[in-house]
C-alpha cells in the first residue's frame, strides 16, 4: 500500500484560499504580471481570452490565483455551458436590454458636420440615447461662438463640442480656446476630417492618401483612391463599414467617450 506524508505546513505560511469566480464574458480582469486589462471574450479548455478597450487580444492560462478583479485576487474557473455571451453596444458598452431612451438633457454635443454626427450615431447611438444626450451640428467650427453664446452653458445645460483638425496653432483651436469654460468643454481629433478616423483597414485601404495643399480633401481622396468622385456616395461606403468602435481610431474614441462623460456629470 503506498504510504502518503501528511501536509508538516504549518497553517500561517499555507496560502489563504481565493473566491472562484467564472470567466463570463464581459467579465473585466486584470492579469497581475503583464498589467493587461481587458474583458473575457472566451473561454476555453484551460485558457481564457481577454480583450482591453484598444480591441487588443491576449490569451492567458487558467492558474489558480492568477487574475485580479476589482484589485483582489480570484481564481478564474471555466463557465457554465449555459452561460450566455451579454450582447454589447457598437462602443463597447454592456448593453441594457428593454432599455428605455431617457428624456433628452438640457445639455448637448455638438459635432462639425453630418458625417460625423452619422458617425457617433453609428458607434455611440445605443450609450446616448439611453444618457439622454442629443448630438447636433454645426457646419463649420466658425459658427461656434455664435452657438455657444446662444446656447448659454451652465452647470445644468453643459455643452460638448467635437472639432476636426484641432491641433496647437490652427483656426480651430483658437476658436475653441475663445469659447471653453467650465460649462462647455471642446475637444477635438487630429484629422484634416472624420473619414479619417475611420481605421483604413476596416476601409479595405492601406492607408488614407495625401492630398495637396489646395485641393478639396475629400474629393483628392476618392481620386487618388480610384472611387467615383461622388463624396456622399463614398461616404456612406466608409459608414458601412463601421460596425463598432475597433473600427476607428483611438484619438476619436477617446474624445468622444470625454465629452458624453462632461455632459453627463452629476452638477
Amino acid at each position: 500500500m503506498r504510504q502518503y506524508s501528511p501536509d508538516l505546513t504549518p497553517p500561517w505560511k499555507k496560502p489563504k484560499p481565493v473566491p472562484e469566480v467564472p470567466a463570463e464574458p464581459g467579465l473585466v480582469v486584470e492579469e497581475p504580471g503583464t498589467g493587461f486589462c481587458g474583458a473575457v471574450i472566451r473561454c476555453e479548455a484551460g485558457t481564457v481570452t481577454l480583450e482591453d478597450r484598444f480591441g487588443k487580444h491576449r490569451v492567458f492560462p487558467l492558474g489558480p490565483r492568477g487574475f485580479l478583479l476589482e484589485g483582489q485576487v480570484v481564481t478564474l474557473t471555466r463557465p457554465s455551458s449555459t452561460t450566455t455571451r451579454p450582447t454589447r453596444t457598437a462602443s463597447g458598452s454592456v448593453a441594457v436590454p428593454g432599455a428605455r431612451a431617457r428624456v433628452a438633457r438640457a445639455g448637448r454635443i455638438y459635432v462639425e458636420g453630418r458625417h460625423d454626427a452619422e458617425l457617433v450615431e453609428r458607434v455611440w447611438g445605443d450609450d446616448l440615447r439611453i444618457e439622454g444626450v442629443v448630438v447636433e451640428y454645426l457646419e463649420g467650427v466658425d459658427d461656434l461662438p455664435a452657438i455657444v453664446a446662444d446656447f448659454s452653458p451652465g452647470p445644468d445645460a453643459r455643452l460638448g463640442v467635437l472639432v476636426d483638425h484641432l491641433v496647437p496653432g490652427s483656426k480651430e483651436s483658437r476658436i475653441a480656446a475663445s469659447v471653453t469654460s467650465d460649462h462647455a468643454l471642446v475637444l477635438g481629433h487630429p484629422y484634416i476630417d472624420i473619414w479619417e478616423a475611420v481605421k483604413p483597414s476596416s476601409v479595405g485601404i492601406p492607408s488614407w492618401p495625401r492630398v495637396p495643399h489646395g485641393q478639396d480633401w475629400k474629393t483628392g481622396v476618392c481620386r487618388a483612391l480610384g472611387w467615383p468622385e461622388n463624396t456622399g456616395a463614398a461616404w456612406q461606403h466608409i459608414l458601412s463599414r463601421v460596425h463598432s468602435y475597433k473600427d476607428l481610431q483611438p484619438e476619436l474614441l477617446g474624445r468622444v467617450e470625454e465629452l458624453i462623460d462632461f455632459v453627463t456629470a452629476p452638477h
